[in-house]
């Protein structure tokens, strides 16, 4: 039985350049993009708080995958975290970290 190795610290870091930043906060609070995730949220409508996270993995420092100053996000109802679809890293020629989740304030 293969055994699973807790971590006790992860990194979760980044820097993005300005360029690929903008790019990709054109493709988040793009209208049609907007309507999916408020579509899916059951809402009236939704705006991108510009906060952004690299996903990590389950420590004991961070048992929600997500650095521990977004958790307060994970736990409200007023707000929805997505994962950035990889076309949209793609697009903006983000390579690194390869998976990123974006935070939506919802409006009902």
């Amino acid at each position: 039985m293969a055994r699973l190795k807790l971590i006790d610290r992860f990194d979760s870091q980044f820097s993005i350049a300005p360029d690929a930043k903008a790019a990709l906060f054109a493709l988040l609070t793009n209208a049609t993009f907007l309507g999916q995730v408020c579509s899916a949220a059951d809402c009236d409508r939704v705006e991108f708080t510009t906060l952004l996270f690299q996903p990590v993995p389950y420590t004991t420092a961070e048992p929600k995958g997500m650095p521990a100053e977004f958790e307060q996000y994970h736990n409200s109802p007023d707000y929805l975290i997505v994962n950035v679809p990889p076309n949209f890293m793609f697009q903006a020629k983000i390579f690194q970290p390869n998976r990123l989740c974006a935070i939506y304030r919802l409006f009902r």
